[in-house]
């Protein structure tokens, strides 16, 4: 039992209020800095009150830079990665928890070194199979001796050259293997008795038991694919496949070589992009905390 003490109270919301303040200061001055003209914004020091220019800069912003349509393509690549995401490491994990076969465990511990190996590492190898997909099937036609010429096939300026060089994911085989391995064997036998195969057991059983799962691991890898910029940068050359936050660093630098950035747009801007991922992980912080603490799975 914890007892409760007045002193560690105190002190813990006192914690908890400077942790509020150290993060969300920085936002509220974004949020500042978009309602006031570009003058107000580079005095120094700024003003902290809200100026009387905010749905002037935000209406300046989406029509000048066209961010409805690098929203929407921000949105479909960010709802692709993640059900790709969702969908392959729930096959993975479920391969690897309830098979048996050799090398699974080197299998599993390959998936989990990638932890190691960010999309940044990686960055060469995965443009050049994207730019070309067939490449990789030439090496094996080449090795086998077998005479087979394959078309080029390009991945570029597309979404499913933006979604699917993303969608494995490491942190997704783990989380729910470690949610596998709670499953009692008592359930997979009564599911064979009731003449249910794997497929019949995955989509019936383990699927329903593993939502809270599939949510948290859904709302990680939401804002993780929304915030992507180095891939979407390099894979696009075409402006109608920008996405929002590629979109972010045109505003930034101001319209012409050698002017100030104009501060007060790029900050409206970089609350538009914001809004997104905020709106996720508020709408899915219950079963985000569920899907990560809870001990009655």
């Amino acid at each position: 039992m914890i007892e409760r003490s007045p002193l560690l109270d105190a002190l813990t919301h006192a914690l908890m209020i400077v942790g509020l303040i150290v993060t969300a200061f920085p936002i509220y001055v974004v949020f500042i800095a978009s309602t006031h003209d570009l003058p107000s914004v580079n005095q120094v020091p700024m003003s902290l009150i809200p100026g009387n220019h905010l749905v002037e800069n935000y209406a300046k912003v989406w029509s000048k830079s066209d961010f409805g349509a690098k929203m929407l393509n921000s949105l479909i690549v960010a709802v692709g990665v993640t059900v790709g995401k969702v969908i392959l490491a729930a096959i993975s994990a479920f391969s690897i928890v309830f098979f048996r076969y050799r090398l699974r465990m080197v299998f599993f511990w390959m998936i989990f070194i990638t932890l190691m190996l960010p999309l940044e590492v990686r960055i060469v190898p995965t443009y050049a199979v994207a730019a070309d997909v067939a490449e990789p099937l030439r090496w094996l036609v080449w090795l086998f001796g077998i005479e087979l010429a394959l078309p080029p096939v390009n991945l570029l300026n597309s979404y499913t050259g933006l979604i699917l060089p993303l969608i494995a994911t490491a942190t997704g085989t783990f989380l729910y293997r470690q949610f596998f391995l709670t499953i009692p064997d008592s359930l997979v036998e009564a599911a064979k008795m009731d003449g249910a195969g794997p497929v019949r057991f995955f989509i019936e059983h383990l699927l329903p038991l593993s939502r809270n799962n599939m949510a948290a691991l859904a709302t990680i890898m939401f804002v993780y694919a929304w915030n992507q910029y180095l891939w979407p940068l390099l894979i696009t050359t075409e402006q109608s496949m920008a996405t929002a936050t590629m979109q972010l660093q045109k505003i930034v630098p101001g319209p012409l070589f050698g002017q100030p950035p104009i501060w007060n747009e790029a900050m409206a801007a970089t609350l538009m992009v914001m809004v997104p991922p905020l709106l996720v992980v508020i709408f899915m912080q219950h079963y985000f905390v569920r899907g990560l603490i809870a001990s009655d799975k």
